[in-house]
């Protein structure tokens, strides 16, 4: 078993691998593995990497599982002390793993950990998916620490205080494995956004703690797979906030924050009609039939959770 399990997912993605891989190559660990999960890509993404890179192992999932039920399929075939959940899109820097593993080593009761993200584009700002640590607001919206919607700050070092948040990003996320394994690791029926705020509300219930380590520095594309402006990327986005909340708020906040909440995305859904979005309007509405459509489910899988009404949230 190798101490720690670098994996990226992959789907069509040969551009990413090309130009990001071999950092993650130059700045690696000694202790650790990097392995591609391949989600069924139909570029030649596999071909590339097996005449270029032979060495590194390759794990190819028999369909798109998307990028919880993806990393699922890949870490049951791994066995690692320390799994790190890796975007094919981002550009690490040099010493990024060891202050985490350093961390997480010397305190046993932080299961995951981010860096600090930074965007590749524009490196002197944070980036969205993640930034400097995540948290929930009081409408049950996710914002972290160095962006708040689609406002992101400039990198001043105000953030770079190791810090617990609520979540960690999936664009790089350190986890423990038996902790992973313990919890069943991503919820599928996310498919792909906020299984990780999802994931680390099930950490946090259990007692863990999550944490982010901005000594370790990343650089984060984004929007590799989905671009911000992709209507998937908002039904999705919508569809699983409202998953997210209902399988997860603690019974005094779930009235309050969920009729919020419809109010909310009706004003927002009016106002991608009103700016012209048309696939974006029918998107919010296409999520909440999909809410909707698997509501049983998700208040099967809340009966299940060890909720802790005095967690705080926010």
């Amino acid at each position: 078993m190798s101490k720690i399990a670098i994996v990226i997912l992959n789907w069509n993605g040969k551009s990413f691998l090309e130009k990001f891989l071999p950092s993650v190559i130059q700045h690696n660990h000694p202790d650790a593995d990097i392995i591609i999960a391949d989600n069924d890509s139909n570029d030649d993404s596999v071909e590339f990497l097996k005449d270029t890179y032979p060495n590194i192992r390759v794990i190819r999932n028999k369909k798109n599982y998307g990028f919880a039920g993806g990393y699922n399929e890949a870490l049951k075939q791994i066995h690692a002390e320390y799994y790190v959940l890796l975007n094919s899109d981002i550009e690490v820097s040099p010493n990024w793993i060891d202050p985490i593993l350093d961390h997480m080593e010397a305190n046993p009761d932080v299961a995951a950990c981010q860096p600090k993200i930074l965007s590749y584009d524009e490196p002197g700002k944070f980036e969205y998916a993640g930034a400097s640590g995540g948290f929930i607001d009081q409408y049950g919206y996710p914002f972290c620490r160095g962006r708040i919607f689609l406002s992101l700050e400039n990198d001043e070092g105000q953030y770079d205080d190791i810090a617990e948040v609520f979540w960690a990003t999936g664009a790089c996320f350190f986890v423990r494995a038996k902790a992973f394994l313990s919890l069943g690791g991503l919820d599928e029926d996310f498919f792909a956004h906020m299984e990780e705020i999802d994931f680390c509300w099930r950490l946090k219930n259990e007692g863990h703690k999550i944490m982010v380590i901005p000594t370790s520095v990343i650089y984060h594309v984004g929007g590799g797979t989905l671009p911000k402006s992709s209507a998937i990327k908002t039904y999705l986005n919508f569809r699983n906030n409202m998953i997210l909340l209902y399988k997860n708020l603690p019974g005094k906040y779930l009235p309050r924050v969920v009729i919020t909440r419809f109010v909310l995305d009706g004003i927002a859904s009016l106002k991608f009609l009103l700016e012209g979005h048309i696939k974006d309007f029918f998107a919010v509405f296409r999520a909440y039939l999909s809410f909707f459509r698997t509501f049983r489910k998700t208040i099967a899988k809340r009966k299940t959770l060890r909720m802790k009404n005095h967690l705080k949230l926010w």
